[in-house]
């Protein structure tokens, strides 16, 4: 990932909205949420969940897909892998010690092979 691009995502997730659907999305997993039921869940009007959603959308946080006339967004989860990949690569001179919580999440060798891979 260039640097570009992770300070292009974490501008997008340093808003609260922003974030708050992100984390949703984040717990939804692939299958998404529909647009109705993440502006139901955090109380958004639906223009402003639109505004939100187009800003992730830039930064290649969420992915769409319509289904008849409903739209379903779910958080791209190899961009969100790339994102700790970078933030985390090296640190510690690449040993996982440092990061107790990352490392009991997936160890740094698994999250780069699949970050490779996607």
């Amino acid at each position: 990932m260039k640097i570009t691009d992770a300070v292009e995502a974490l501008a997008a997730l340093a808003q609260e909205t922003r974030l708050a659907i992100f984390r949703l999305l984040i717990e939804a997993g692939p299958q998404g949420v529909s647009a109705g039921q993440i502006a139901a869940t955090l109380e958004l009007p639906a223009a402003t969940l639109s505004f939100h959603v187009a800003h992730l959308k830039r930064a290649g946080l969420l992915e769409a897909r319509q289904e008849g006339r409903f739209i379903y967004y779910s958080a791209s989860f190899a961009r969100m892998d790339n994102l700790i990949a970078f933030l985390t690569d090296n640190c510690c001179s690449g040993g996982a010690a440092c990061l107790p919580k990352t490392a009991a999440a997936a160890s740094l060798s698994k999250r780069k092979g699949r970050a490779e891979s996607c």
